[in-house]
C-alpha cells in the first residue's frame, strides 16, 4: 500500500511540476503586477508591511554586519598604524636635518658677530611698522597716488617707505591728521635708486604714469635681462638696500622697462615703514613732488 501511495503522489506531482515550470515566467509576471497594483491600492499596508520585514531583519543583518566591520576597522586600523610609522620616519629625518642646519646656523652667527666686531660694524637701526587700509586711489592719467587710513596721530611721516607683499610700492608724500598719501612708483614724479639683480648696475627707476616705470641712467654696454629683479640701492637716504621694487619686463630701442613687484591695481593694505634712516626726511623734502 505504501508503494502504491508513493507511486500515485509522484504521478500527480510530475504532471504539477511540468505545469509551474513551463508556466513560471508567466506567474512571476502575475505575481510583480499584483504587487505592484497592491502598491497603488493601499501604500500604507506596503510600507506597513516593508517596514515590519525591514524590522524582523534588522537584527540578522546587524550581526552579519558586525564582523564586516570588525574587520574593516582592523584594516583601517592597520593602515593608519603603517601612515603614522612613515610619517613619524619621515618626522625623524626632518627633525635631524633641522638639527645640523642649527648647528650651522648658529656657527655662521657666531662668525658674523666676530667678524662685525673686528670691522666695527654698526647694524641698520630697527625698522617700525604702521599697517594701514587703502581709503582711495585717486589714481588718472596724470596722478598716481594712494590714500589710507593713518597720519599723524598714528605715527606716519612724511617720507616713509610704502611696502605691500614684501615689495616697495612708494613713499609718503603728504600727511594729515587721519589720512596719509602715497606716491606711487608708477607716477610721474616717483624716483628711486635701485640695483640690478644680476649685474649689481646702479639705476634710476622713473615713473612717468605708465603702468610699467623706465630704468635711466644705464651704462652704455649694459644690458638688463628679461626677468631681472630691481632692488632699492640705499643711494638718497630714503629706501634702506635690498628692497624688491620689480622686475624687468621689456628692453627696446635702449628703452627698459619695469613691472612693479605688486600689483598696485589690487593693493588693500600698506606697511607704512620707518627705516630709521639719519637724514631720511630731508632727503624726501628734495625729492621732486614730495610736497603734492
Amino acid at each position: 500500500m505504501k508503494t502504491r501511495s508513493g507511486g500515485t503522489a509522484l504521478r500527480i506531482a510530475a504532471p504539477m511540476r511540468a505545469l509551474l515550470q513551463r508556466f513560471s515566467f508567466l506567474l512571476m509576471v502575475l505575481a510583480a503586477i499584483g504587487l505592484m497594483m497592491m502598491t497603488r491600492v493601499d501604500p500604507v499596508f506596503i510600507d506597513a508591511a516593508r517596514a515590519r520585514v525591514t524590522d524582523a531583519f534588522a537584527p540578522i543583518l546587524g550581526f552579519i554586519a558586525r564582523p564586516a566591520g570588525a574587520v574593516a576597522s582592523v584594516l583601517e586600523s592597520g593602515r593608519q598604524l603603517t601612515a603614522l610609522y612613515a610619517e613619524n620616519q619621515r618626522l625623524r629625518e626632518d627633525n635631524e636635518r633641522l638639527r645640523q642646519w642649527q648647528q650651522t646656523a648658529l656657527r655662521l652667527e657666531a662668525e658674523n658677530n666676530s667678524l662685525r666686531g673686528l670691522l666695527a660694524y654698526k647694524p641698520d637701526p630697527a625698522a617700525s611698522y604702521i599697517t594701514a587700509r587703502v581709503i582711495a586711489d585717486p589714481g588718472g592719467a596724470f596722478v598716481r597716488t594712494l590714500v589710507v587710513m593713518a597720519g599723524q596721530r598714528d605715527g606716519v611721516r612724511r617720507g616713509q617707505a610704502a611696502m605691500a607683499g614684501q615689495g616697495v610700492i612708494g613713499r609718503v608724500v603728504q600727511v594729515g591728521e587721519w589720512s596719509s598719501r602715497i606716491l606711487l612708483v608708477t607716477d610721474l614724479n616717483a624716483r628711486i635708486p635701485v640695483v640690478l639683480e644680476t649685474t649689481r648696475q646702479r639705476a634710476m627707476l622713473s615713473g612717468d604714469n605708465s603702468d610699467q616705470p623706465r630704468l635711466m641712467y644705464i651704462p652704455r654696454g649694459v644690458e638688463p635681462t628679461v626677468g631681472e629683479r630691481v632692488f632699492t640701492s640705499g643711494h638718497g637716504g630714503l629706501f634702506p638696500a635690498g628692497l624688491p621694487v620689480g622686475i624687468v619686463a621689456a628692453t627696446h630701442d635702449g628703452e627698459t622697462r619695469v613691472t612693479p613687484i605688486v600689483d598696485l591695481s589690487r593693493i588693500e593694505y600698506v606697511q607704512l615703514v620707518d627705516f630709521g634712516i639719519p637724514g631720511g626726511l630731508a632727503a624726501e623734502a628734495a625729492q621732486p613732488g614730495a610736497m603734492q
